[in-house]
């Protein structure tokens, strides 16, 4: 089944608990157990027919190791890292790169999530961009109040299991959306890009 939403995820503590990471002599990620619950959310997601992309800040063969590790490569449709970008979140070339291997377009983005742990990356990243911010507020290792405007999370979540009902939630809202678009379509009007 197609799903009208659109998710951009980030890995460390969204998914990937960094606390438990094993690194080699270069700085890689060699393994990583996933946050409690969040694998399983992650697989759910992929299986229902959510678009997901992983956008995240670090090194390709990393992430390569700890999805393979757990058994979730293949959840992500891209894999946007800012290794192979060139910029780190919250730049504007993060977010590119991800609407352009998804072959999305402007019109896409109210459809878009971008969840992340790190007010001051991921949810500034996804609110200078134009899409809507989810904070996954699990972790203890970063800024847990915004300092700067654009540090407001569109929403909040506390577990893995609280973000799969947001998604929901919000696949529900983006149905209306598609829907009033049709309608729109309907009277002779341009047709919805998705």
């Amino acid at each position: 089944m197609s799903r009208n939403l659109i998710i951009f995820t980030d890995s460390g503590d969204t998914i990937i608990d960094e606390g438990t990471q094993i690194f080699d002599e270069r700085g890689i990620v060699v393994s990583a157990d996933p946050i409690p619950g969040a694998g399983e959310v992650l697989r759910q997601l992929k299986e229902e027919g959510y678009r997901i992309a992983l956008v995240a800040d670090g090194a390709w063969e990393s992430f390569q190791n700890v999805y393979r590790e757990n058994g979730l490569a293949d959840c992500f449709e891209e894999w946007i890292v800012s290794e192979t970008v060139g910029e780190q979140k919250p730049a504007r070339a993060m977010f590119d790169a991800a609407m352009e291997k998804m072959g999305l377009t402007e019109a896409h983005k109210s459809f878009i999530v971008m969840i992340g742990n790190n007010l001051s990356r991921d949810v500034a990243g996804a609110n200078r961009y134009g899409i809507t911010s989810v904070w996954l507020d699990w972790s203890p290792r970063y800024f847990h109040t915004p300092q700067e405007p654009d540090w407001q999370p569109d929403y909040r979540v506390k577990t893995p299991e609280e973000l799969k009902l947001l998604i929901w939630q919000l696949e529900e809202g983006c149905g209306r959306k598609r829907e009033l678009a049709d309608r729109i379509a309907c009277k002779g009007k341009q047709p919805f890009p998705i």
